[in-house]
C-alpha cells in the first residue's frame, strides 16, 4: 500500500514588524521542501486571520480549534506545522504552546526555550550561568525607566553602546548610542517594538553567524557566515537591502572555528533545542568568543544565512528539512 504523504503547514505572518519578512521566509521554504514525500501548504498568520493558500490560487480560512482546513469539500489536517514566523506569536512561545494543545509537532524549540531565546536579557543572563560569555548589558522596562539612570548606563554599560528591544526577534528599534544625549530617544524608539529593552556593552571585533540542527542520528554544525557591514551594525538595511558582505564559510582560524562549533553545540544542548537555530556571536581580536543572540526560527529565503550554509557544507535544503521533520515522527 502507497504510503500517504504528510500534509506540512509553513506557518508564517505573525504580529510583529518583520511580517513581510516572513512571508519571504515561506516562499523560500516551499521552494525547498520534498513535494513529491509531502504535501506543503503556505499558512498566514496575522491576529485573528488565519488562512492557508490553497493550489489553486485561492485561500481558505484554518478553523483554530484543530488548525484544520476545507479543501475540495473536505476537512483537512495537519501532520506538522513548519514555523517561520520572525517575531511574536511564532518565536515567543505562543503558538507552540496552541500546537501543543492541538497535538501537532512543530520546527522550533518547545514553549520555554522559545519564550526564553526571544527574551535577549533573559537568555544572556541564563547562558552566563553555563559559562558562555555574553555582553554586560541592563534592563529597562517601560513605565520603570527612572530606576535606571543615564549616568548608570555610562558607568555601567559604558559608550558607544545598544539599545535594543529585549523581548523582539526583530532588527526594528534597534540603535547604536554614542553618548548620553542619545540614550532617551533610543530608548523611545526601543519601546515602540517592546515594553522591555536592553542597554548592552558594545563589542569590538567580527561578527559571525552559525546555523546548527541535530536529530535522533546526527549533529550538524554548519559553517559559519563572517558579516561584514559599512553600516553602523548590522540593521535592518544591512540584513534585508544589500547592504553587507555575507562571507560563507567566514574567515575565522582553525583553532576559532573549532572553539565556535564546540560553543554552539554546546549551547544548542544546554536549550535543548529542536530543530535548526542560528546562533550569532562576535569574536574579539584576543580570539574571545561572545554570544550576541539566539535565533530559532532564522530566515530561509535562499539568500539568507541558512541556505547559504547549508550550500557551504555541501549539504541539500531539501534533505535537510526532511530530516527535521522525519525526526518527530
Amino acid at each position: 500500500m502507497k504510503q500517504l504523504k504528510r500534509n506540512v503547514a509553513i506557518v508564517c505572518g505573525g504580529d510583529s514588524s518583520e511580517h513581510d519578512v516572513s512571508l519571504r521566509s515561506a516562499q523560500g521554504l516551499y521552494s525547498f521542501f520534498d513535494r513529491e514525500r509531502y504535501n506543503v501548504y503556505i499558512v498566514d498568520i496575522k491576529g485573528q486571520d488565519w488562512h492557508v493558500e490553497l493550489p489553486d490560487g485561492t485561500t481558505a480560512r484554518i478553523d483554530r480549534n484543530d488548525f484544520s482546513f476545507i479543501e475540495d469539500g473536505k476537512a483537512k489536517l495537519f501532520d506538522y506545522a513548519y514555523i517561520t514566523i520572525h517575531g511574536t506569536p511564532g518565536e515567543n512561545g505562543i503558538l507552540q504552546g496552541y500546537f501543543d494543545l492541538v497535538d501537532i509537532p512543530y520546527s522550533t524549540s518547545g514553549v520555554l526555550v522559545e519564550a526564553m531565546t526571544f527574551n535577549k536579557f533573559v537568555l544572556n543572563q541564563y547562558l552566563r550561568g553555563y559559562g558562555v560569555a555574553v555582553a554586560d548589558s541592563l534592563l529597562i522596562r517601560a513605565g520603570y525607566e527612572q530606576l535606571v539612570s543615564d549616568d548608570e548606563i555610562e558607568r555601567r554599560i559604558g559608550m558607544p553602546c545598544f539599545v535594543k528591544p529585549a523581548a523582539d526577534g526583530s532588527s526594528f528599534g534597534v540603535s547604536k548610542v554614542k553618548n548620553k544625549d542619545q540614550l532617551a530617544p533610543a530608548i523611545r524608539k526601543a519601546m515602540l517594538e517592546s515594553p522591555e529593552i536592553m542597554v548592552e556593552q558594545f563589542l569590538d571585533g567580527t561578527e559571525i553567524s552559525i546555523g546548527v540542527y541535530k536529530t535522533h542520528e546526527k549533529s550538524v554544525v554548519l559553517p559559519a557566515t563572517e558579516v561584514v557591514t559599512t553600516n553602523e551594525f548590522f540593521d535592518y538595511d544591512a540584513k534585508y537591502n544589500g547592504q553587507v558582505k555575507e562571507i560563507t564559510p567566514a574567515r575565522l582560524s582553525e583553532d576559532v572555528t573549532r572553539r565556535v562549533r564546540e560553543i554552539t553545540s554546546y549551547i544548542y544542548d544546554i536549550l535543548h533545542c529542536n530543530g535548526i537555530i542560528r546562533i550569532d556571536y562576535i569574536i574579539s581580536k584576543e580570539g574571545k568568543i561572545n554570544m550576541l543572540e539566539v535565533n530559532t526560527t532564522p530566515g530561509m529565503t535562499p539568500t539568507s544565512f541558512i541556505p547559504q550554509q547549508v550550500r557551504a557544507a555541501g549539504l541539500s535544503m531539501t534533505d535537510v528539512l526532511t530530516d527535521i521533520v522525519e525526526n518527530q515522527f
